[in-house]
């Protein structure tokens, strides 16, 4: 990765021949940004040199464009896409009989029917996912044929009342069918369509006989995403996982790093008493490059938040990864004031939009080279008042 400095440009700045995100008309939240699609197909005219050649920051559609769709739906991928989002994301979980599916959690209570079909009641149960007690449906307990008599719903109605009208519309998608409808979308605009796929719990699913890595491995292989300069990320929470695909496949691989004070899962099976914390520090992110290419720290750890939530100062986090050649890519950003620090929020309804443009510039001051963000829209006019500005 010794190329990889000439992505750390200064705050603002351009690489050379790619075009910004063109001032584009958002005709409405939950709908197409005009023109985006067009300039995705003009930056993959610039080549094929994988990740370095994506635009920076690089907006991440996260589960899509869940701010507008259920989550983890082709509806709120495809929304993502036509938007302009540069890569999509999907987490994946297995089915009993070992397919990959594409939801945030095996708990598939709220983002699914499951709770309607009286078939299925008997598969309620509990378990420990993680170290933390879930009562609910989970798809480990349900076939690939199972699972598709079901629909995706909102995660969360109370805050995305709107997004409730696309209830039951889609079905869970497997990732294999999302390779298919990228490949497709691919041929039909002229560019490669970048993914960001997520292993979820994989030391309990390898608990289970139902690892994760060599299932997603094979289907990479299969849609000739497994190479270096592939269109997609392989993400994780849990390092060893990424450690096990890399010596599967060659694509770009990101440490998801949680709360400083938190461990990964499988540190703490393993007994490594290394926190978050740890892994930030000069060392424990040139540990970290010795086998992926990024991180994807939570915004905290970019900016803390002081007690009243508002934003504090920026860590040296970005620095000290750049500096161990490694792009950040941290999450979330979302529009409503229940998701905002507390001094980019705007009156007193939590379900509101607050100031989110105010906040993008504030993330993006600090060099990252990405985000993901719920409501691509928004992320990209961010980003081209960033460049722009």
């Amino acid at each position: 990765m010794a190329t990889q400095k000439s992505r750390h440009s200064g705050p603002g700045e351009q690489r050379p021949g790619r075009r910004a995100v063109l001032g584009a008309a958002v005709l409405g939240a939950g709908t197409a940004v005009v023109g985006l699609p067009g300039v995705a197909r003009a930056d993959a005219k610039h080549g094929h040199g994988g990740y370095k050649d994506l635009p920076v920051p690089t907006i991440v559609a996260h589960r899509g464009t869940s701010g507008y769709r259920p989550e983890h739906t082709l509806g709120s991928y495809q929304l993502a896409l036509d938007m302009g989002a540069h890569v999509i994301e999907q987490d994946v979980v297995p089915t009993k009989d070992g397919h990959l599916v594409c939801r945030h959690e095996n708990d598939i209570t709220a983002t699914t029917d499951v709770a309607a079909h009286p078939e299925f009641a008997s598969r309620k149960t509990t378990k420990s996912v993680d170290g933390a007690s879930l009562t609910g449906w989970f798809t480990e307990d349900f076939t690939l044929a199972e699972l598709k008599t079901l629909r995706a719903k909102e995660r969360i109605p109370g805050t995305r009342q709107r997004n409730t009208l696309y209830d039951g519309r889609w079905d869970v998608p497997t990732l294999e069918e999302v390779f298919q409808w990228a490949e497709k979308q691919g041929r039909e605009r002229g560019s490669r369509i970048w993914l960001h796929i997520e292993t979820k719990h994989p030391t309990y699913f390898r608990k289970l006989g139902l690892g994760l890595e060599e299932p997603l491995a094979k289907l990479l292989r299969k849609y000739g995403r497994h190479k270096k300069n592939s269109p997609n990320f392989l993400q994780s929470f849990e390092p060893s996982s990424l450690q096990r695909l890399n010596k599967l496949v060659g694509p770009p691989l990101v440490v998801l790093l949680s709360t400083a004070s938190s461990r990964p899962w499988d540190f703490v099976e393993a007994g490594d008493p290394r926190t978050v914390a740890d892994l930030i520090k000069p060392e424990g992110l040139q540990w970290m490059a010795s086998f992926a290419q990024g991180i994807g720290p939570t915004l905290d750890l970019v900016i803390p938040k002081k007690p009243d939530g508002s934003l504090g100062t920026p860590t040296t986090l970005v620095k000290d990864a750049h500096d161990a050649d490694l792009i950040l890519h941290p999450y979330t950003m979302r529009n409503e004031n229940t998701f905002l620090p507390t001094n980019f929020k705007k009156g007193t309804d939590p379900n509101a939009y607050g100031d989110a443009f105010g906040a993008f510039k504030t993330y993006f001051e600090t060099g990252i080279d990405g985000i993901f963000s719920d409501n691509s829209d928004t992320a990209l006019l961010a980003r081209e008042d960033f460049v722009n500005g």
